[in-house]
């Protein structure tokens, strides 16, 4: 089967930095849902188009292909009083809003003083230009409810 819209492809991945250092990758496959239903970056889906099990592909993408170019608007600094007292460190994540949006963001928390914590909304691979590469394992039609639903269900994507 070719990978076309509303088919599931399950594909192993390797992302690099612009230096060739790996910053993700995946030894056992992921699926997701084929055909605009943002599972996967739309340049790569384009390129995956028409293909099937056993393609590789190594694609170039800019930060704009990608993550998007980093947003200092996204970076806040907030009282620490406002943050739970409990285990507060660097790296932590946690979900919120910018100010005036009803959208959340993942904001990851950078900096840490005896006041302030410092946190950032921007993907970690923003800005950056990145290498994707990766093999297609599967393709199998999608259920109706996976349609219905927008992301695949069961073996390598989500379960209810």
């Amino acid at each position: 089967m070719d990978i076309s819209r509303d088919s599931v492809v399950s594909l192993t991945y390797c992302v690099r930095d612009e230096k060739g250092k790996v910053v993700d990758e995946t030894l056992e496959p992921i699926s997701y849902l084929h055909g605009g239903y943002d599972g996967i970056f739309p340049m790569i889906e384009e390129a995956l188009q028409g293909k099937g099990v056993g393609t590789t592909l190594s694609i170039n993408l800019t930060a704009e292909d990608a993550f998007g170019q980093y947003d200092d608007t996204l970076v806040r600094t907030e009282a620490r009083n406002v943050f739970p007292t409990e285990l507060l460190e660097l790296g932590m994540q946690f979900e919120g809003s910018p100010e005036g949006s009803d959208d959340f963001l993942v904001y990851t928390v950078t900096g840490l003083t005896d006041s302030e914590v410092v946190v950032d909304g921007n993907h970690p691979l923003a800005g950056m230009a990145l290498q994707f590469s990766c093999t297609v394992t599967d393709v199998r039609p999608a259920t109706a409810e996976e349609i219905q639903h927008g992301h695949v269900h069961g073996a390598h994507g989500h379960i209810h």
